[in-house]
């Protein structure tokens, strides 16, 4: 699994059987974050052993030897993975309850040398350090300190916050903190100078406003307001001299761009920018670490160089023009320069890591995730762009089943869970690739509100979850049968999360085109989100959903498929974690109690132990499994 050499021009898949089995697109990955050491000469990666294990594994580069397995306790994960020297690495711990979510950090930070030796306990609730002054809380990792020494940067967050605090900490045998920055605002993120200090502090507040601080010191602050820089401007990165900053900016809460200025935000040279989407994918050299390529986040990513003169830069466009097929990522570079970690996917290949060594001008795959899908075998995704019936320009994806081009197809609506800040891309979609697999046509529609687009994109889904949000997913399946893909008279809405709330809404709201409609894991009553549930559970989250769902009872009755179940016709399956955190199984139980009140039977599916998604494989199977005889039933060839 570790290794196989491949000279650049030799990276080619040979097709099989046609039809996948599915037991390929539920195994999970098992790897994770993988990170260079400074020398190159290791490699550290988060695994996944199943059942709930997880550990970091060290290997030598060399021969691909194991040097260490950091095994955490059941059920915690690797959230962060930085190496602060040639041979000692730190890792934030971190908590993923459910398929569907992002690891939840849990403040937790440890410590160990490649090998296994000298672990330690940075930083948590667990322990106090006492010689430090430090109390109990929770540390995020904010960057590693010049001169590969063993610091890094630990952003601390007390129980109750009322301000942000950045330490300096050696790592150590015999572990220090030195308090560098503080300022009376919580929860926000620090961006540390080239000299080690704390010169700017950013965030948003519980009511989601956007808020920057600058400093000289770390130590007294001064709010820097959107109309001194003519928009939102996120600084992250200083240049080799301190003189400029790069960010992210955007102007009318429109589409952000990928910037270079003065440390003021004043004179400000746009790298890259597009009127529709994000700016992102962005290529950084190793150190200085400075951009040299970006793309928009929407369409197929095209990389556009604005530093091609970097030796990464030169580099990179020299393997994204021997493979025009992948998408071409450099995730960590040696100080040397000399090794590169190559992570190369697309939209048929889930994605493997390389590592290319100029000495030789080889790849040598180190990881591969995902080794039962055969790329061949897999569909194109298309993005294609149309107009709303309001006008509004929207993006979707278009899964295609092999050799199918010109056929109308019977097709599955696949919204994306969120809805906020989150989109459908080009890239590999597990979901999507099994569907298509089966026959099917996938349209997975980027609706108002989705992520990769600006704050103001997003705003536009607020208060429209059952309205405006479900009119933009029929406008993309009408545009996909103008296209001549989608047949109209086989059409299946299924999603996850948010994206079961819409397959239900779409199925009441259009009960003669939805043939069947799935949930997983899905949110079916909105006035149930604020007694049940995690969103609840802070500030933050009880004022997002004032905003994206509001507080009249009546509309949120309006726009809740428990309301409306007795408009849905079509035959309904869902399917539920009984341990989900997110949309606890209530929810889904109050969803199938409507069907039985209304005389509608859903096929169901609820699973002991499980979250927001199933993690077990076994699990994951049984779904797809099941997911692939309710369909072949409703919409079936």
């Amino acid at each position: 699994m570790f290794r196989s050499m491949l000279l650049l021009a030799c990276l080619a898949w040979s097709a099989a059987a046609q039809q996948v089995p599915v037991e390929v697109f539920a195994k999970a990955s098992p790897f994770s974050m993988p990170t260079l050491s400074p020398s190159g000469e290791y490699l550290a990666m988060g695994t996944d052993f199943g059942e709930g294990n997880h550990a970091v594994q060290i290997l030598r580069l060399s021969d691909m030897q194991r040097t260490a397995v950091l095994r955490l306790p059941r059920f915690e994960s690797p959230y962060q993975i930085i190496w602060v020297s040639d041979k000692r690495l730190v890792v934030a711990k971190g908590r993923k309850y459910g398929s569907l979510e992002k690891p939840l950090p849990m403040g937790e930070i440890v410590a160990s040398d490649f090998d296994g030796q000298n672990q330690r306990y940075i930083y948590g609730y667990e322990q106090q350090n006492a010689a430090a002054g430090l109390d109990r809380g929770f540390g995020f990792i904010e960057g590693v300190a010049q001169g590969n020494d063993d610091r890094f940067y630990m952003r601390q967050l007390k129980r109750n916050p009322t301000n942000s605090m950045l330490y300096l900490v050696d790592a150590g045998p015999r572990p220090n903190f030195k308090l560098i920055a503080s300022i009376n605002v919580p929860s926000l993120e620090f961006v540390i100078d080239r000299n080690g200090v704390a010169r700017y502090a950013w965030g948003r507040d519980d009511d989601d406003n956007y808020l920057l601080y600058a400093s000289e010191d770390g130590q007294r602050w001064q709010p820097v307001p959107q109309e001194k820089v003519g928009g939102v401007w996120t600084p992250y990165a200083f240049s080799a001299d301190n003189q400029r900053v790069y960010g992210r900016f955007s102007r009318n809460d429109g589409p952000v761009s990928l910037v270079s200025s003065t440390t003021d935000g004043s004179d400000r040279d746009t790298l890259l920018a597009d009127g529709f989407s994000n700016v992102g994918l962005s290529q950084w050299t190793r150190d200085p670490a400075v951009p040299f390529a970006a793309s928009p986040v929407t369409g197929r990513p095209q990389l556009q160089y604005f530093d091609p003169g970097k030796p990464e830069a030169e580099l990179h466009k020299a393997l994204a023009d021997l493979l025009p097929a992948q998408h071409v990522t450099f995730d960590d570079v040696s100080r040397d320069g000399q090794t590169v970690l190559v992570h190369l996917a697309s939209d048929r290949d889930p994605g493997s890591w390389y590592v290319f060594r100029r000495a030789t001008n080889k790849l040598e795959k180190v990881l591969s995730p995902r080794e039962g899908i055969d790329p061949a075998l897999m569909a194109e995704r298309r993005p294609v762009r149309f107009k709303a019936g309001d006008g509004t320009e929207l993006e979707a994806i278009l899964t295609i089943p092999r050799n199918t081009e010109g056929r109308k197809l019977p097709t599955v609506l696949l919204p994306h869970g969120g809805p906020h800040g989150v989109s459908d891309d080009w890239f590999y979609d597990n979901d999507a690739q099994f569907l298509a697999n089966r026959g099917y046509l996938v349209v997975q529609v980027n609706y108002r509100g989705s992520g990769g687009r600006g704050h103001a994109f997003e705003e536009l889904g607020y208060l429209q979850w059952g309205t405006r949000i479900q009119q933009d997913v029929l406008d993309g399946l009408n545009h996909a049968a103008s296209l001549g893909l989608a047949d109209t008279s086989r059409v299946c809405s299924y999603g996850a999360s948010f994206g079961a709330y819409s397959a239900m809404m779409l199925a009441a709201r259009q009960p003669e085109l939805i043939r069947c409609a799935v949930g997983l894991a899905g949110v079916y009553d909105l006035k149930m989100m604020y007694k049940k549930g995690d969103i609840k559970d802070n500030a933050f989250g009880r004022n997002y959903l004032t905003r994206v769902i509001g507080r009249n009872d009546e509309e949120l009755a309006a726009n809740s498929p428990t309301s409306l179940a007795s408009s849905i016709k079509a035959p309904v399956f869902l399917a539920h974690g009984e341990r989900d955190e997110r949309t606890p199984i209530a929810q889904a139980n109050a969803m199938r109690a409507a069907l039985l009140s209304a005389g509608k039977p859903p096929e169901w599916m609820a699973v002991a132990g499980e979250g927001h998604g199933f993690y077990n494989d076994e699990n994951s199977a049984a779904f797809y499994r099941a997911l692939e005889a309710f369909l072949a039933k409703n919409i079936g060839q």
